[in-house]
């Protein structure tokens, strides 16, 4: 269990600090985008009301509580399935892979009213339309490796 709130506390840190440079001291928020390593990687400031992509999202303010209490509850059940003590260690990390990053968005809805998206990617003529932040590769990775490794039992 150690293992899963090391892992969340590190991936919340990690979100929050990035949001901070960017949003306050790189003032993306009043600039609206920077070319990093253009055109691979930029920051573009994006505010999601919703989940991935912008679903569900909408500008009253109960669907804004309604996705922190959503969050909040996933991590719950994901932190009251993983403390049995049965789970690999990877299992262990993935799970607080996903609940950092998790409450991590859930303190940016508090904040902001919204998630603090910046990150943006884009190749080979492709242009994304779509931002993220080091919260949602958190909960994507996190979320892959539950399904990859959940199954897998601890070894001694």
């Amino acid at each position: 269990m150690r293992l899963t709130l090391w892992a969340g506390f590190w991936v919340f840190l990690v979100d929050q600090a990035t949001k901070y440079v960017v949003i306050h001291w790189m003032n993306l928020r009043e600039r609206g985008e920077i070319d990093a390593l253009a055109p691979y990687l930029n920051f573009r400031m994006a505010w999601n009301k919703g989940v991935n992509f912008g679903l569900f999202s909408g500008e009253s303010d109960v669907g804004r509580w309604a996705l922190i209490f959503a969050a909040l509850a996933i991590c719950v059940w994901v932190l009251l399935w993983i403390k049995d003590g049965t789970h690999s260690k990877k299992a262990y990390v993935s799970a607080g892979i996903l609940i950092g990053g998790a409450i991590g968005n859930v303190l940016d809805r508090l904040l902001y009213g919204a998630v603090a998206d910046f990150l943006n990617m884009s190749c080979c003529g492709f242009e994304n339309p779509y931002s993220f932040n080091v919260a949602d590769i958190g909960v994507f990775i996190g979320a892959f490796g539950l399904i990859f490794f959940a199954s897998e039992k601890k070894t001694r």
